[in-house]
């Protein structure tokens, strides 16, 4: 809806601001978040299945949750990161309950149980 595309553009103009123009952008496959992930407008964006919303199959959670903390670890380090996920992934991965359009920032390399460093309200 147009909320979340301003949302998504604004998040976008937010990290730049930060001096963050050409992060490394991965993102659940699920349309929705790969349109906030384009919508950033911040360059090409990597599907990444472990970011995929395990809601209906709450039994991955802890698979799924593993193989993203090793996709993350993997990364070569350098360039920023931005992930797009859902609600259910990030509680899992963080133990936080995100708003809706909220941001965490968390300490690299992620652990078992990552610090989150802040918490952003939407912009």
């Amino acid at each position: 809806n147009q909320q979340g595309r301003e949302e998504s553009r604004r998040w976008g103009e937010l990290l730049r601001r930060q001096g963050i123009e050409r992060p490394r952008l991965l993102s659940s496959r699920w349309c929705r978040a790969l349109d906030t992930a384009r919508g950033m407008g911040l360059g090409p964006v990597r599907p990444l299945p472990a970011l995929d919303s395990f809601f209906e199959q709450r039994d991955a959670a802890e698979a799924q949750t593993a193989e993203l903390i090793r996709a993350v670890n993997l990364l070569p380090p350098g360039e920023p990161l931005v992930l797009v996920s859902h609600q259910v992934n990030i509680t899992a991965l963080t133990r936080v309950f995100p708003a809706s359009g909220e941001g965490l920032i968390l300490a690299l390399p992620l652990r078992a149980a990552p610090q989150v460093l802040a918490r952003i309200a939407p912009p």
